[in-house]
């Protein structure tokens, strides 16, 4: 799995971070950011339901 923040679209509303605490955190500047390690989703299911839930379609999913 691999997981893209546009961060020029984030607007740092946080649903992802509370969607999958274990993959995504906030910066900062309050903007989306993985956690270290996490990079391929550390196979969490809620991933997928984290980009589903950006208000903004920020994050992108992808099978690799």
């Amino acid at each position: 799995m691999h997981i893209d923040i546009d961060k020029d679209v984030c607007i740092g509303a946080g649903q992802c971070a509370l969607a999958a605490p274990k993959v995504f955190t906030q910066d900062d500047d309050g903007f989306s950011a993985l956690l270290p390690g996490r990079e391929d989703g550390g196979a969490d299911p809620m991933v997928r339901e984290a980009a589903r839930a950006c208000p903004v379609s920020a994050i992108a999913v992808s099978d690799d």
